[in-house]
């Protein structure tokens, strides 16, 4: 089958699929910007991986973040296969894109700097149902999610479980800049951030397994 002819039979399928992913891209982008950068609560992984890029050597994520995602790409490339990275792509230019307008734009949230635990709980909810959506349409929100997913492919592992191992590891290096009190508030945001992803792309695997089931009758 040609290109064409593929575009063509799956045209529904892509356009749904580009939707989340731009979807997930701008919730979760707009989550980091207006929350993160500015209350100084971080995630872990590769989004925690930014913060500090931006921190230390002033580096803008739209910048940082096509970055780190390539090499965490090269890294889970034969697990993952290129059809995920092909998609995976599109997300990084999503997410970058992003990135670019929001920091073009003043900060659209207000400081939630003196509620930090009310930061960390809405930070980790934009984070998890935009990262969700992206992993959902079967892409990733960033290199932290290609990570997670190898690992999860070589452990069998719950996604959640693989997203802590690789959060928590960002955290601990997080705390050159961050303190403790901070970090604490980041643990919170990492524990509503990874099992909700999970719950947004099992909600997923449900539908299809519904829709199977019903094509089967």
């Amino acid at each position: 089958m040609d290109l064409k002819t593929y575009l063509r039979r799956n045209r529904g399928d892509i356009a749904k699929r580009l939707l989340c992913i731009a979807a997930g891209s701008a919730i979760l982008t707009f989550g980091i910007h207006n929350i993160h950068q500015v209350v100084g609560i971080t995630e872990g992984g590769v989004i925690g991986a930014l913060l500090l890029a931006n921190h230390w050597l002033g580096i803008p994520s739209s910048i940082a973040s096509p970055l780190l995602d390539i090499v965490c790409y090269a890294v889970a490339l034969r697990l993952l296969g290129a059809g995920f990275l092909g998609w995976s792509v599109v997300s990084s230019a999503c997410i970058a894109g992003f990135y670019a307008i929001w920091e073009h734009l003043p900060h659209l949230l207000p400081d939630l700097s003196s509620w930090p635990l009310v930061a960390a709980i809405a930070g980790g909810v934009f984070v998890g149902l935009g990262a969700g959506l992206v992993v959902r349409a079967g892409a990733s929100a960033g290199g932290d999610d290609a990570l997670a997913l190898s690992i999860q492919k070589l452990s069998g592992w719950r996604l959640s479980r693989c997203y802590l191992v690789t959060d928590l590891s960002v955290l601990l290096l997080s705390l050159s800049y961050i303190p403790v009190t901070k970090i604490v508030f980041s643990l919170i945001t990492v524990c509503i951030s990874s099992p909700l992803i999970d719950f947004v792309v099992g909600f997923a695997e449900k539908d299809v397994r519904a829709e199977s089931a019903a094509e089967s009758v």
